[in-house]
């Protein structure tokens, strides 16, 4: 009997056994058929935000990922308790990595419970693989402390007249730079807000170390005047300009450093340093004897404003010696001393004369004449005559003479400064310099080379000339009541010859009538034609042509004027 029992025990086991290895059996070839069905897709029941990416093929799951990476490119919002800011993803180096978040969606689970949920509708979150540069994502958050953080109050030291102060110091909320690192990669790409976490953090300066510089050298600073020796003046920073100027502010290391303000320094100190500075003088030429002599050069020196806020800091904590130099920047002249002697400025190499100028003319070419002369022109530099004298007006002592205004005589302020453009641009031209721009008159006057002067009019038409040479040029004037010369000296390298041409397409001038009066100014007028000139230049050595150049010029016929 007994036996009988065991064997129906033994037999029930048996088919427990069966049905549980034929359970496993089904299990596993679900889950075989699972796997062979999600074979290169994504797993079951992932999903990312509202996206639902289980068991789709690569190119459905990156579809439905293009779309976040979309929405990645837009600005990321960061709150801390302090305030909110909008940032751009690309300042942070941030970037949504779309083969690694795929990667991580056709990651199988290992939990068969997992899979088995999975069959019947479960569902489970991916976090997206999101890349940030961290160096960057460090300095945009610097950027936004201002913002984002409350800064820890640093203690310190300033002046009520010339009694110390304490600034006491106070604990600042800074952001966890770890974990707000990780916020913003796993919650970027969800929307919304991120919060960053915070961290206390505290000043570096004690209460005890700003009490005791209190006690200490702060006392000094304002104990007695500071004294600044310059060129020429002594400056003294009196005790009450001390307090103004000198703060007690961290070092980093936990102590306190006397600090000046460099902006504050130069307010407070700048119009009594200001007669000690003085300009850089360029190296000139003086004609000596026939031939030009260098002016030399002289440095110039301006207060060095930022060694003379670090000489007073530390002139107002000496208990002894206050009194310091004060510190200057050297300021070298564009052109010195030694450069213009090798400069080969040695001998003329080209004159030109102009002459038959009235009066109120030949004051106003006077003038400019003076202006430049001694005028240097420097190798590969373009000389400006516009540029070079500035306005020339009435403020600068020029007067009224007369022009050529439309054909017609009249007055205007600065009449004759186009026989100096003339006189110059013709020296230019056989100095073999070469022609950066000049404008012939639109009426041909007798006095002048045809087809080989200048007119000018101040801030429209300008004479210019570029130093060609490897030398430098000189430019001397010499002015007389009657005529006007001007020299260019350097070093000779080229000769130079003009060749006019014939006049061609003669015009003749039409008659106009103006009403009588001070306005009118009668002239018998003058036909027009157009004429040439041809610049040849040759190596003044060899005599080898290395230029030729012809220019045309074709010059309206001057109207005759009757008073009517």
């Amino acid at each position: 009997m007994i036996s009988r029992r065991r064997e129906r025990r033994a037999g029930a086991r048996w088919w427990i056994v069966r049905g549980l290895l034929a359970a496993i059996l089904l299990v596993g070839l679900g889950f075989a058929l699972d796997y062979a069905l999600g074979h290169g897709k994504t797993a079951r029941g992932v999903h990312i935000a509202e996206f639902d990416l289980g068991d789709k093929s690569d190119a459905e799951a990156r579809e439905s990922l293009n779309r976040l990476d979309v929405v990645s490119h837009g600005p990321i919002t960061v709150r801390t308790a302090s305030g909110t800011a909008s940032i751009d993803p690309g300042a942070l180096g941030a970037r949504f990595d779309v083969d690694a978040t795929l990667d991580a969606l056709k990651v199988q689970p290992r939990n068969p419970l997992t899979r088995l949920t999975a069959l019947f509708g479960g569902h489970r979150d991916v976090h997206p693989v999101v890349r940030v540069d961290r160096a960057a994502f460090d300095a945009e958050l610097d950027k936004q402390k201002s913002v984002l953080e409350k800064a820890a109050v640093e203690g310190g030291v300033h002046f009520d007249g010339i009694t110390p102060v304490a600034d006491y110091p106070a604990k600042g909320m800074r952001i966890d730079r770890d974990a707000a690192l990780r916020a913003v990669e796993d919650e970027w790409l969800a929307g919304g807000p991120i919060d960053l976490a915070m961290e206390p953090f505290s000043p570096t300066v004690s209460a005890q170390t700003v009490d005791a510089v209190v006690a200490d050298q702060a006392q000094t600073v304002t104990a007695s005047p500071v004294r600044l020796d310059g060129r020429g003046a002594t400056i003294s920073v009196s005790r009450r300009e001390l307090g103004r100027l000198v703060t007690f502010v961290a070092d980093g290391k936990g102590g306190l450093t006397p600090h000046v303000d460099v902006a504050a320094a130069k307010r407070e100190l700048g119009e009594r340093t200001a007669p000690t500075e003085s300009e850089p003088v360029e190296a000139t030429f003086r004609l000596s004897g026939g031939s030009p002599r260098v002016v030399p050069s002289s440095d110039g020196a301006r207060v060095d404003w930022n060694k003379t806020a670090s000489t007073i800091a530390a002139a107002a904590v000496a208990e002894e010696d206050r009194a310091q130099k004060l510190p200057y920047r050297v300021r070298k002249p564009s052109l010195d001393t030694a450069a213009a002697r090798r400069l080969g400025v040695d001998e003329v190499v080209s004159e030109f004369t102009t002459g038959g100028f009235s009066g109120p003319s030949g004051e106003n070419i006077r003038l400019v004449a003076e202006q430049v002369n001694g005028a240097v022109v420097l190798p590969g530099k373009t000389f400006s005559l516009n540029g070079y004298t500035g306005p020339r007006g009435t403020a600068q002592g020029y007067v009224e003479s007369g022009i050529i205004d439309h054909g017609r005589p009249s007055n205007a302020v600065g009449g004759g400064i186009s026989q100096f453009a003339t006189t110059l641009y013709n020296a230019a031209y056989f100095a073999g310099l070469e022609d950066a721009g000049h404008t012939e008159h639109a009426y041909y006057i007798s006095r002048y080379p045809e087809a080989r002067e200048a007119t000018v009019f101040e801030g429209l038409i300008d004479l210019q000339f570029k130093n060609n040479t490897k030398h430098g040029v000189y430019i001397e004037t010499q002015w007389s009541s009657s005529s006007i010369t001007v020299r260019m000296w350097s070093t000779k390298t080229m000769d130079v010859e003009s060749v006019t041409g014939p006049r061609t397409a003669a015009t003749s001038p039409e008659v106009v009538r103006v009403p009588a009066g001070d306005d009118c100014v009668p002239s018998s007028g003058a036909g027009g034609f157009t004429a040439s000139d041809t610049r040849i230049i040759t190596d003044h050595k060899t005599g080898e042509e290395t230029y030729r150049h012809t220019r045309t010029v074709k010059y309206a016929p001057e109207p005759i004027v009757r008073c009517r």
